[in-house]
């Protein structure tokens, strides 16, 4: 007689612990988020520039022509003379172009100039990186209520905002970085501070150490844009729990990361 042939469990898909990626594949993804959010960004502030000149440009060609036609007429109404409604045509339309010319040099001046760090890295700009920052704090956001709404689906909903904090700190980063937050703190009036002694995308960051203290500000200012995203995950997670929340997070040294949360009417 054949034995039985016992049936091995399948594995339970909404396990996060049996992930059906690699997880480098994850971490990838979140370096990547910031460069590319800066490519579109800078592309589309391009794009703007572009059509507020050729805007600008086709203003003045309309403002020429009018000017043309006016001097035209009047110079025909008060010489009769064609030939020198022609000469003052010819000077109108000299004396525009010279001027509008004068204007795009200004213009071309006033281009912000473009920079690398010492690894090579470009320099954003105070207008890209706060387009960044929103861009990679609303993808946060969407992501973060996502993941609420798929995980937290069969457990008992906090109560208290500090029941969810703890969620965002044991589940939620687990889900996320693969790890819990190393430390938490409140001051129990609605300001709560986490700490993650090695956040996962910091700890891929290079610095140039030979370059001193200006290669680790540089580092600290790259580390800070790796921060937005998620920042927005925790806004987002703790909004599809029905917590108001504002987010900052800072990093003082690589690869910690301090997140401060602070609830809707939080007294410091």
């Amino acid at each position: 007689m054949s034995r039985p042939t016992q049936t091995q469990p399948l594995p339970d898909d909404d396990d996060p612990l049996n992930p059906k990626v690699a997880a480098s594949a994850l971490d990838f993804l979140l370096i990547e988020l910031v460069p590319l959010a800066q490519r579109i960004t800078e592309q589309l502030h391009a794009r703007e520039q572009a059509l507020q000149e050729e805007y600008r440009r086709s203003r003045t060609f309309n403002q020429t022509a009018s000017k043309t036609l006016v001097g035209s007429q009047q110079k025909k109404l008060q010489d009769g003379d064609g030939e020198e409604g022609q000469g003052a045509v010819g000077v109108s339309a000299d004396g525009s172009s010279a001027a509008a010319g004068t204007g795009g040099g200004g213009d071309g001046g006033v281009g912000e100039g473009s920079g690398v760090t010492s690894l090579g890295f470009p320099v954003m700009s105070e207008k890209t990186r706060e387009s960044v920052f929103w861009r990679l704090d609303g993808m946060g956001y969407r992501v973060g209520q996502g993941l609420v709404e798929r995980f937290s689906l069969h457990k008992p909903r906090p109560t208290t905002p500090l029941d969810a904090i703890k969620f965002i700190c044991k589940d939620l980063w687990t889900l996320v970085f693969r790890k819990q937050i190393d430390n938490l703190k409140t001051n129990h009036r609605g300001v709560f501070v986490l700490t993650d002694t090695r956040f996962h995308p910091l700890s891929r960051m290079s610095v140039d150490r030979r370059t001193g203290i200006k290669g680790a500000e540089e580092a600290l200012g790259r580390a800070q844009t790796f921060l937005y995203f998620p920042c927005g995950v925790i806004r987002g997670a703790l909004a599809g729990m029905g917590v108001e929340v504002t987010v900052e997070a800072s990093s003082t040294e690589i690869p910690t990361a301090t997140f401060q949360i602070k609830t809707k009417g939080a007294k410091a």
